[in-house]
């Protein structure tokens, strides 16, 4: 068994790091909100050589969090609907069921993040934080960069409606049971990857985060 691991810890080892990467040249496209680099690169092969240096469009995105809140007394949960323009060609809605998120800002902890974007778009002061995983959102073409939390929280005093009006936002917290929340998964009703990931990690969790009760806030 144990050399078995051996094996499968080798194949996990990257053949490459950053050193193996040469950045020629890198220009910026478009800056606003977002903001769009050309990149003009090159690599090593598996082969062992290098690629010819090829052009690369890269949107730059930067570092977010993202927050499940979680009633573990009453085994619900409390998701954000609002408006999402790259979900314009949804024909269910561009309205969508997400997590709380934020950007991470720079000299910003994670944790920091997390609790700032609870109380702006929930209205929620969170005590416990149980990290989830973090993840590439889509490295063939953006750099985002995503921490994925769960906090434990009293779900009781949250509702209406919420988020800051320079940064347009305008947010509605929907309370589902973690039944409901599920059956909206499977049914394509939650259909973006951040809520997705932590609502199928919730339901691994599921049954031992019953035994916790929801932490007094700071």
């Amino acid at each position: 068994m144990f050399s078995n691991i051996g094996r499968s810890s080798v194949k996990l080892t990257p053949l490459f790091t950053r050193q193996d990467t040469e950045v020629i040249s890198q220009e910026v496209l478009y800056q606003g909100f977002f903001r769009m680099e050309k990149l003009q690169l090159r690599h090593r092969t598996f082969a062992g050589d290098w690629t010819p240096v090829f052009t690369r469009e890269l949107f730059e995105r930067g570092q977010a969090v993202c927050v499940l809140l979680y009633d573990p007394a009453l085994d619900c949960v409390v998701l954000t609907e609002q408006f999402r323009a790259g979900a314009l060609g949804d024909e269910r809605s561009p309205w969508l069921l997400e997590l709380v998120a934020g950007m991470v800002e720079p000299g910003e902890q994670y944790e920091q993040v997390a609790r700032r974007e609870a109380l702006e778009e929930a209205g929620c002061a969170v005590g416990q934080l149980l990290p989830i995983c973090h993840y590439w959102v889509s490295p063939g073409g953006t750099s985002e960069w995503v921490q994925l939390y769960c906090a434990l929280i009293d779900s009781a005093p949250l509702g209406g409606l919420h988020g800051l009006d320079e940064e347009q936002e305008d947010i509605r917290l929907v309370t589902l049971s973690f039944t409901e929340a599920w059956q909206a998964l499977q049914q394509g009703i939650i259909n973006n990857a951040a809520t997705i990931m932590a609502l199928q990690w919730l339901k691994i969790q599921h049954h031992s985060l019953q035994t916790h009760n929801a932490p007094e806030t700071p």
